[in-house]
């Protein structure tokens, strides 16, 4: 085949191609109905303006070695992309062959050549090609970088903090402070199974839409889109994908059985409800004495996840906006329809979430310390996932334990964190060292203990990000420390909301 020939099939025969990670530079593949596969690589260099890019490309053998290559060259056009393409034989046997190639896909006027390539994640993107006389079609999808999987990390890491070894299968006491080990095994606890003659609380479920938020009217991020790392910050995302968006979000609301209805209770508000896990250990724990007769509200986010989402919008942001919804949008309608009545005492006031939703609840107390005193958190995302950009925290939520904590006086507020040994290590294209979320909750736990917080952390070994088995084993554990020392008026637990 020479080649001509080579070069026709590659165009005709190019539903298989694809770049591998939507950035400037990649490899690409196509597969000819003849069951031939090409690989090769290509690079991407901005033109004099925003309107232009130019780049090469490769054709690579079976054995790795460069056959053939050439250049490429795109310029926008009222309808998308447009431009030319060279290649020559590296052994000289043939002449140089040149055309020109055009974009199929609705773009926006200002959209850059990098949009052509996130577009191509969410659907197939296809256009035409031109050489002389012959003619055919290409296409392409983008293939986003799969996740790496994180290493396992060591508890004993030099410059961890100092952490006392459990044995494994225990949890440490409710009653103590401090940085513990847990695992490799996590049986669930027996405050998460069902016992008979536990009363159980109702749920009641509602669901709330953006349409009727002040405060977070939706966005959202395409479908296979993400964002590129600023190319004079590194810690800074520019993402051209998230536009406004509507949404709708479900709330359930646990209240418990001896709750009497109409007096003043404590309550617990969770990220990324409903959360059923929650409300199990909260009928046995409450059985038991252990935590006050709490109600829970177990709130949805808003759909999405990271930069340029509503999750995290909601989530991510470094301010009190969130703690305000709820205060302002969710708890008016959880006491107006279901007969409650919700303290104002800070005291009696906590947040639980996972991941973003983790450091949601500390956020929420960090900037409204009268509102909330107990936070609850699993694998908390304290890193720099903050979007849009602030100019006060450019870090994002890694400022907490970087320069907001140690340099604050202590609030009051009482924390208990969990990790994994194998959670999350640069999960995207971001390389900041920021984005390590064993290293945040070392450095969160440090901190806190510096400035004398109340604070229980756990390192989990056999574990990843917001394990399922590590919660279900130390979950009831958890919410009886959270709660310790809270002051309540006891209430008999004959009587019930039957």
């Amino acid at each position: 085949m020479n080649l001509r020939q080579l070069f026709l099939l590659f165009f005709v025969a190019g539903k298989g191609l694809a770049a591998q990670t939507i950035v400037p530079q990649g490899t690409w593949s196509a597969r000819a109905s003849t069951g031939l596969t090409l690989v090769g690589t290509w690079t991407a260099v901005p033109g004099p303006t925003s309107e232009t890019v130019t780049g090469t490309w490769t054709l690579v053998n079976a054995q790795g070695t460069t056959v053939a290559g050439g250049g490429w060259s795109a310029s926008k056009s009222p309808d998308g992309w447009v431009g030319n393409w060279r290649a020559a034989n590296f052994g000289g046997t043939e002449p140089e062959f040149s055309g020109s190639w055009r974009s199929g896909v609705d773009l926006k006027p200002n959209a850059r050549f990098a949009d052509l390539f996130e577009k191509a994640a969410q659907n197939i993107v296809s256009g035409s090609w031109r050489f002389g006389s012959y003619s055919g079609g290409w296409s392409i999808r983008a293939q986003p970088a799969a996740r790496p999987t994180p290493p396992t990390r060591d508890p004993n890491t030099r410059g961890f903090v100092t952490a006392k070894e459990l044995p494994d299968g225990s949890v440490p006491s409710a009653n103590v402070d401090g940085n513990f080990i847990i695992g490799p095994t996590h049986a669930p606890a027996v405050e998460m199974i069902a016992h008979e003659g536990v009363p159980h609380g109702t749920i009641h479920t509602f669901t709330m839409n953006s349409a009727d938020s002040k405060i977070f009217p939706g966005i959202a991020r395409d479908s296979g889109t993400f964002g590129t790392p600023s190319p004079t910050d590194s810690a800074t995302l520019i993402v051209t994908t998230s536009h406004p968006h509507p949404y709708t979000r479900t709330v359930q609301v646990y209240v418990p059985a001896q709750y009497v209805p109409g007096s003043i209770a404590p309550f617990l508000v969770g990220a990324d409800g409903p959360d059923p896990l929650l409300f199990a250990a909260l009928d046995n724990l409450i059985a038991q004495g252990k935590v006050p007769v709490i109600i829970a509200i177990s709130i949805g986010n808003g759909g999405g996840d990271a930069q340029g989402s509503e999750r995290g919008l909601e989530y991510d942001t470094m301010s009190g906006r969130y703690a305000e919804f709820v205060e302002s949008e969710v708890l008016p309608l959880v006491e107006r329809q279901y007969n409650v009545k919700l303290t104002r005492d800070p005291e009696g006031r906590a947040t639980m979430g996972g991941s973003s939703g983790g450091i949601a609840a500390f956020i929420m107390a960090w900037y409204h310390p009268e509102l909330y005193h107990r936070v609850l958190a699993y694998s908390i995302t304290a890193i720099n996932q903050q979007w849009p950009h602030s100019a006060e925290t450019p870090h994002g939520a890694w400022e907490f334990h970087e320069r907001l904590i140690p340099n604050s006086p202590a609030k009051p507020i009482r924390i208990w964190m969990e990790v994994g040994d194998r959670d999350l290590l640069n999960p995207n294209v971001m390389r900041d060292d920021m984005h390590d979320w064993v290293v945040a909750s070392e450095r969160m736990a440090k901190v806190l203990a510096d400035k004398g917080y109340h604070y229980q952390f756990l390192f989990a070994r056999n574990s990843g990000h917001t394990d399922r088995s590590v919660k279900q084993q130390t979950l009831p554990e958890a919410l009886e420390w959270l709660w310790k020392g809270y002051r309540e008026v006891p209430v008999p637990a004959q009587r019930s909301r039957q």
